[in-house]
């Protein structure tokens, strides 16, 4: 039964593998262009290294990005705006102001033979035609240097010079000076009678939407092309110097190449290709775990968020290349490499870098320069983020990125345009967005923690802060046994940091191993007040069943306050299936020829499957011991910690773990060195 367990777990796990295989596959090909591509690689300033070039066919030169950009703002420089003139506010104030002042002159006699009173309404109207803005015209950026407008009146346009348009202010002030000039003394009067600010109205408005349309229609007349190379006509010789006209050449036949060919090309041909490229760098990255990294390989959690990783930033990128307001620059591509640092390792992190990197180089803008300069920010990433355990390391990890693509892009640069003024430093601005993107690593991390289940050292340091709510609880529950996993959580930090490993792991496995013994912790002897010990009334069974079940109880503990599961390994496997062996002793004491049964007294594992597990075992036992010891020497701690840990070594307790006898030396020598530190005893020097 159990083997048929294992081939079903196995097949299992190949079928996912296989799912994941195939997902990555299908996710990078519909990003990856459809198009051919084009079979020469060249570099501005570098020599052409190919033979001679012949053009195949009839195209066009294209203009280059600062011409084009020339071209567009001279355009936009004498484009002429469009407002729109409602001409119903026109109708309707002009027929209020001319009813309010009919009343008036038929009431005020004196008004009525006011010479040119009748001519009023008129000047309003004057003033409406022309338009009125709701703001001053100089408050419009549309209107910045511009003499006139096109101001448009149902389906006729005409031209308006911008000095004649009035805002409602300067509207009301044209009104108010023409009135008084005409009515003279009457003014105050018939201002007192009649509101004038209420016949005064914007009627000219920005019609965005059409600007846009003439705009669009005024760019499009400009031609995006200068010249034309004929068939046949030899573009470049083999060894000569590409420079900027013959790289301008080349760019225009390499886009008129993958453009043709996409109108006869044999898909089915391309789609092979596409999947054999993307399928090539999958196996490789698979091929790297399943040799150098068979944990990760193993592991469906792990395996799963690498192959993620990679494809969302071919995603990312794909999108930047065809979105025109951005640059693929701008994709935040050292990020990869710091998660799967944080998470795993550099090896793997740089490995995962390039696998991405040299696929995205297929369809990147020149993929040399696009290549060069991610691997070696993304490496730049990994070395200056060896471990992140304060927001400031990512700070610097971001400040170093951004100077890697700056030293490497304006280096290339030079290369290529031999000249610092042609220099495209925009470019600049691409690396700045992408380096300060890299921030948003640190929310990430607790995202992708919760979703698949990884702890970095980040959240082991904030789990290691004595506050937490658990360690508060052993604390004040359990004091004697809070200081041995203390003590126990430095020496084995100490040993982990010698013989390599992840000290912060250790260190939080340490202060939660025993967090089990918050549950009757009366009963251990750390925590007992001389002279009172609840075992006295108990046999020795129970008492056994009570020591073992504090890890099971430490179990339930750590998962009710929601503690990782790596961090719950510790708890499980500290003692491995080891023995009580007081309790068990004492019992075949009492009961002499009776076959007792050992897995009454026996942990219930598993056995430790980790470097720093396995020095928790070790180091937890040993601290223990070292209290009972009544003479405490130099001498007794190291014979104390060479029977010990012989006892484990031959009890298999340490089979599963990688420790080397190297490693196991190393361990012996700091805890001897540090039990001598602790308690003061100086060491014992030869005669």
């Amino acid at each position: 039964m159990k083997k048929l367990l294992t081939q079903l777990n196995h097949s299992y796990h190949l079928f996912y593998l296989a799912m994941v295989f195939i997902a990555g596959i299908g996710l990078i090909f519909l990003v990856f262009p459809g198009e051919s591509r084009f079979k020469y690689e060249f570099q501005k300033g570098s020599p052409w290294q190919h033979e001679t070039l012949i053009a195949p066919f009839n195209f066009a030169i294209l203009k280059t990005e600062a011409e084009l950009k020339l071209e567009t703002d001279s355009a936009l420089k004498t484009y002429i705006p469009y407002f729109t003139l409602d001409s119903l506010v026109e109708n309707v104030k002009v027929k209020e102001f001319t009813s309010a002042l009919s009343n008036l002159t038929e009431t005020d006699a004196s008004i009525k033979s006011i010479e040119n009173i009748r001519n009023l309404p008129q000047i309003l109207q004057n003033i409406y035609k022309t338009g009125i803005l709701p703001q001053a015209v100089d408050s419009y950026q549309e209107l910045q240097g511009k003499s006139e407008i096109m101001q448009v009146k149902g389906n006729k346009a005409s031209r308006i010079p911008v000095t004649s348009i009035n805002s409602i202010k300067t509207a009301y002030q044209q009104l108010n000076d023409t009135i008084r000039k005409i009515t003279g003394k009457h003014f105050t009067e018939i201002t007192q009678k009649i509101n004038l600010s209420d016949f005064i109205a914007d009627n000219l408005y920005y019609d965005e939407k059409l600007n846009q349309q003439e705009k669009k229609q005024l760019l499009d007349k400009l031609s995006s092309t200068k010249g034309m190379v004929q068939a046949g006509e030899r573009i470049i010789f083999q060894g000569d110097l590409v420079g900027s006209e013959k790289f301008l050449i080349l760019e225009s036949l390499k886009q008129a190449y993958e453009t043709k060919r996409g109108d006869n090309m044999e898909y089915f041909l391309v789609i092979t290709g596409r999947l054999l490229i993307i399928s090539s760098f999958i196996v490789l990255m698979f091929l790297y775990l399943l040799f150098y990294r068979r944990e990760l390989f193993d592991h469906k959690r792990k395996l799963s968020f690498i192959i993620l990783m990679i494809v969302l930033m071919i995603f990312m990128a794909g999108f930047a290349t065809k979105v025109k307001s951005l640059n693929i620059y701008m994709v935040p591509m050292a990020i990869l490499p710091i998660l799967i640092r944080i998470f795993f390792d550099s090896r793997t992190a740089i490995f995962a870098l390039m696998v991405t990197t040299l696929l995205i180089g297929y369809f990147a803008p020149n993929s040399y320069e696009y290549i060069i300069l991610q691997m070696i920010a993304g490496i730049m990433a990994v070395f200056t983020l060896n471990k992140l355990h304060k927001r400031s390391h990512l700070v610097l990890s971001a400040l170093a990125v951004f100077i890697a693509y700056t030293v490497i892009y304006v280096s290339m640069a030079m290369v290529q345009e031999g000249s610092i003024d042609t220099i495209n430093w925009k470019a600049l601005e691409w690396f700045g967005i992408s380096s300060f993107f890299i921030f948003i690593a640190y929310p990430l991390i607790d995202i992708f923690e919760r979703i698949f289940g990884f702890v970095s050292d980040v959240t082991l340091i904030e789990l290691s802060n004595t506050n937490q709510p658990l360690l508060r609880k052993l604390a004040e529950e359990a004091p004697g046994t809070f200081q041995h996993s203390l003590q126990v959580a430095n020496l084995a930090e100490a040993v982990v940091q010698r013989i390599g490993g992840n000290p912060y792991l250790v260190y939080a496995g340490a202060l939660y191993h025993d967090i089990g013994k918050t549950y009757k912790s009366d009963y251990f002897i750390e925590n007992q007040v001389a002279g009172m010990n609840p075992h006295d009334s108990l046999d020795y069974l129970k008492s056994a069943v009570i020591i073992i079940d504090h890890v099971t109880y430490g179990v339930q503990l750590a998962r009710k306050y929601k503690l990782p599961e790596v961090l719950i390994s510790f708890i499980t496997t500290h003692h491995g299936t080891t023995q009580s062996n007081y309790f068990y002793k004492k019992y075949q004491l009492d009961n002499p020829g009776m076959e007792v049964d050992t897995t009454l007294f026996s942990y219930p594992g598993p056995l430790p499957f980790s470097k720093e597990m396995a020095v928790l075992m070790l180091v937890d036992g040993i601290e223990a011991t070292a209290h009972s010891l009544k003479e405490k020497s130099a001498a007794s701690f190291r014979e104390m910690i060479e029977n010990l840990v012989e006892q484990k070594i031959k009890s298999n307790q340490l089979i599963d773990a990688d420790l080397t006898l190297r490693e196991i030396t190393i361990l012996k020598n700091t805890l001897l060195e540090k039990l001598v530190s602790i308690y003061h005893i100086r060491i014992e020097y030869p005669k």
